[in-house]
């Protein structure tokens, strides 16, 4: 009876690739590894896609060298995986087809800072926490914030990262001006420059930004600053239900407060946070929000969100102005995910979001949370709801059978919710490996288009495959 598994995923010529790696050590030297320990770590997963390491490392340090990287790649054929900090979710740093992991961690000189017109040029290895470091005296910041301060941001404008601060800055989308990018026969393409706008020919700079390194390789970046806010408050708001936690995100957008973070925790994520950090939050859907205000007005923008909060159930208030305590009441947002980890030491764990229209937000959430009661799963919620993204992260034991076919039920669940609300199946996740079925479900006709300009700027599909869309790597072409 024939196998229902499907074929392994083709791997480049072994003689082939042994010439590949050989011509990358006589360029790169002791910068070109083949260490299993260290083949490892570039396929490193946070969640439930198994690894899957690639055949040598090697780690450039210029646009010049990214060149010499890949057309030894195309001579002989050889797949490349972009490599940044590896906090990424969807399993975008594996290398199902084998090849070479191109660590550009090692690109991490901030190029420019002009700060008379907003703006920064940084090598894709430097990470949000040195950018931000870097500014500390210009009165600048870069605001995107995924969560993990060791992300590059090449990674993160390459998955189109969002996170916590995206309801008041957007996301890597909106906040790279153009880059600079290494394609996968070798030409060096430049997307734009400093302007804030240009109307010439495609947009080049959104195509590659969210592409997931199958397009090129990302070499320098030109990203937006903004001023430091006057004035932040921070508070920590527990609700009697999810719906009230939400609804107060919602109003709160609409009655004009500038808010640079909503985040929800639900009752499940705030009871893991507790025992991870020891705290003693009440075990209730809360909301951490972050208020930017002047110092005059804080004080009454902080009252009416209070009764605004009071009045959709909210049954604490508690608040700080000074940055110690701000990251005391932010403690608990920011241990989430390791809390669920530790917590559930052994045991695998999806890491999913989806992202629907703020109005469809509470009912989204009290469905997906009343599935994950209905499959017996341990499924903490975790949210950005002031875009109406949200996160789901059911914890299972992956020999178990039984529950690795709920899990995918529940993700498959989910994502037919959110995409019957008029949402996405990853608000910031990215499609990786994990969600290349959803895409089609999500845009249909839409695939075919992206396959075509892939196949058009990546004909031997060489540029991180079996991302996005199944890999043709190995596959004649027509």
């Amino acid at each position: 009876m024939p196998s229902s598994l499907p074929p392994p995923p083709v791997r480049p010529d072994t003689t082939a690739l042994a010439a590949a790696i050989a011509d990358l050590s006589a360029r790169f030297g002791d910068r070109c590894s083949t260490g299993a320990a260290i083949r490892q770590q570039h396929a490193n997963s946070l969640t439930w896609l198994d690894s899957q390491p690639p055949d040598a490392v090697v780690w450039p340090l210029d646009t010049a060298e990214i060149v010499a990287v890949v057309e030894i790649a195309a001579r002989h054929r050889i797949p490349l995986i972009p490599f940044g900090a590896g906090t990424s979710l969807e399993g975008h740093v594996n290398a199902p087809h084998g090849g070479i992991s191109v660590d550009l961690g090692r690109m991490n000189r901030i190029v420019a800072v002009n700060a008379r017109d907003f703006d920064c040029v940084v090598e894709p290895g430097v990470t949000r926490e040195q950018l931000n470091q870097d500014l500390r005296d210009t009165g600048l910041h870069f605001p995107v914030d995924p969560g993990a301060g060791e992300a590059t941001l090449g990674g993160m404008a390459s998955t189109r990262a969002s996170g916590t601060t995206a309801v008041r800055y957007g996301t890597m989308r909106d906040n790279v001006k153009s880059l600079t990018a290494v394609l996968a026969d070798g030409r060096v393409v430049r997307t734009g420059g400093r302007a804030v706008k240009s109307a010439a020919g495609y947009d080049l700079t959104r195509l590659l930004v969210g592409s997931e390194g199958t397009l090129g390789i990302i070499t320098e970046l030109v990203l937006k600053l903004y001023p430091l806010p006057e004035h932040v408050i921070a508070a920590v708001v527990p609700f009697a239900t999810l719906e009230g936690a939400c609804e107060t995100a919602i109003e709160a957008i609409q009655s004009g407060y500038v808010l640079a973070r909503v985040e929800l925790l639900d009752a499940i994520q705030i009871d893991a946070v507790n025992r991870y950090a020891g705290l003693t939050l009440p075990e209730a859907p809360t909301l951490f929000i972050e208020l930017q205000t002047s110092r005059e007005a804080g004080r009454a923008d902080i009252a009416a969100l209070e009764a605004l909060a009071r009045a959709n159930g909210a049954t604490g208030f508690d608040w700080a102005e000074s940055e110690d305590d701000r990251r005391r009441l932010w403690r608990a947002r920011h241990n989430a995910y390791w809390a669920i980890r530790t917590l559930h030491a052994g045991k695998a764990i999806l890491a999913t979001d989806v992202c629907v229209p703020i109005s469809r937000l509470a009912e989204c959430v009290t469905e997906t949370a009343a599935d994950a009661l209905r499959a017996g799963l341990i499924a903490p919620i975790l949210g950005h709801v002031g875009d109406g993204n949200f996160h789901a992260t059911p914890v299972f034991d992956a020999a178990d059978p039984a529950q690795v076919a709920a899990i995918h039920g529940f993700l498959d669940r989910l994502v037919d919710r959110a995409l019957a609300m008029d949402g996405t199946c990853t608000g910031e996740h990215g499609i990786g490996q994990g969600k290349m079925g959803h895409l089609v479900d999500e845009l249909g006709a839409g695939v075919d288009v992206m396959r075509a300009i892939k196949s058009a700027l990546d004909p031997h599909d060489l540029l991180n495959p079996g991302k996005i869309f199944a890999s043709r790597f190995g596959q004649p072409r027509a």
